[in-house]
């Protein structure tokens, strides 16, 4: 870890420092969302840095924003107590105006930031995981208890977790806002032509019908439940559906050597293609037909809102923030967690009415466009930061209801 004050450290006249503090820097939802932030924020009105408990990875190079400084501090995997030392030295260093931590690995920073002189602390909560799925967990919530006092400001991504912020933790609800994840609507966009080219030769021939999943492969995230909706799927087709029909799943984790085993079991691996991660995401999409994300827990998923932006139907599990943007007969369904059975009936549903795909993403599109955009996602963050932190003309504080 480099402990000499980066770039963005005090200096006379210089915008106020973020210290934004998350457990690492790699491919998922909060860490687009943050980047994403980042990106779009106005110029000059802020300075950030990224501090990472753990580390960094080549994520880092879609931050377009200047001069962001990104440290990590090595954390070891289970209990290490030095890091504390490392990250109280480092805000000692930096002298931020505000730290802004995200979910519970992070919150104890709430804490050394206390302690090394830091005036304003907001935290944020993106979602739960597999660990605790409703945030029943005694021993975290008596965590988030201990540091709600430390806390001026929290920030919810659903009106689900907002909820329990107030029932489970305590908050003061004037001390909530609940912003929603942003998406770029110009890069992911419908498809404007034939599909795009995607997997191994051969894999989209003509006809071909996409069922798509993009995401994490990690038990939260429970792809499992859609390859077997998708072998459900296969039984419920004549011979030639189903040599139409195929599936692509994006990402990668622990969950994918058994979703490939799975298929290989069911001998469709040819009708299946599942690449890890990817950095073409927004032309993978177009190449897909349905949009599926089989979770057990979500905050707010950026996945849907590319989807959605993208022109696909969405079906979605009824958990968390999801049915926050998935509206159920206009723009997806909502079906049941860990319920392949329902999960294969909704996309039947897709498969035999193409037009209806057609309506439903298309209303989509158009939620997205006015509910989910970047510049309303980084105004509404920059009305907390404004509030905080008494810069001019602070825009109107997003308070949670």
């Amino acid at each position: 870890m480099r402990l000499e004050p980066p770039r963005n450290s005090t200096a006379a006249g210089a915008p106020p420092l973020i210290v934004h503090i998350i457990d690492q820097l790699d491919v998922g939802g909060l860490e687009n969302g943050l980047v994403n932030l980042i990106n779009h924020m106005p110029p000059g009105r802020y300075r950030h840095a990224i501090v990472c408990l753990k580390n960094a990875t080549a994520f880092r190079q879609r931050l377009s924003a200047p001069g962001v400084d990104v440290v990590s501090l090595d954390k070891r995997e289970g209990k290490d107590p030095l890091h504390y030392l490392r990250l109280y030295r480092l805000l000692r260093q930096l002298r931020p105006s505000l730290v802004h931590t995200r979910n519970l690995g992070c919150i104890e920073a709430q804490l050394l930031a206390t302690i090394a002189g830091v005036r304003l602390r907001v935290h944020g909560e993106h979602g739960r995981d597999i660990n605790d799925l409703h945030g029943n967990n005694r021993k975290y919530r008596l965590l988030r208890k201990l540091m709600r006092p430390l806390i001026q400001h929290f920030i919810a991504v659903s009106v689900d977790l907002g909820q329990w912020l107030v029932q489970a933790i305590g908050a003061p609800p004037a001390s909530i806002s609940h912003i929603g994840n942003g998406v770029d609507s110009a890069k992911f966009h419908p498809r404007l032509g034939p599909p795009a080219v995607a997997g191994p030769p051969g894999f989209l021939r003509h006809g071909a019908y996409v069922i798509g999943s993009v995401g994490r492969m990690a038990a939260v995230k429970d792809q499992l439940t859609l390859v077997r909706a998708f072998l459900l799927l296969l039984e419920q087709l004549d011979p030639r559906q189903r040599a139409h029909l195929r599936l692509m799943i994006i990402g990668d984790g622990p969950c994918r050597q058994p979703c490939l085993a799975l298929l290989a079991q069911a001998g469709v691996q040819h009708q299946a293609w599942l690449p890890g991660a990817r950095d073409d995401v927004a032309q993978l999409l177009r190449a897909m037909d349905v949009f599926a994300l089989p979770s057990l827990a979500e905050g707010s998923s950026n996945t849907i809102l590319e989807a959605m932006a993208t022109g696909l139907p969405v079906v979605a599990t009824q958990v968390g923030g999801n049915a926050e943007l998935v509206r159920p007969g206009r723009s997806g369904a909502l079906v049941p967690p860990a319920s392949p059975e329902l999960l294969a009936a909704a996309l039947l549903d897709y498969y035999r009415a193409p037009e209806l795909g057609a309506q439903h993403g298309a209303c989509g599109r158009r939620l997205v466009l006015a509910e989910h955009s970047l510049a309303a996602m980084a105004g509404a963050y920059l009305a907390v930061y404004d509030r905080l932190t008494g810069a001019e003309a602070p825009s109107p504080l997003p308070t949670y209801p």
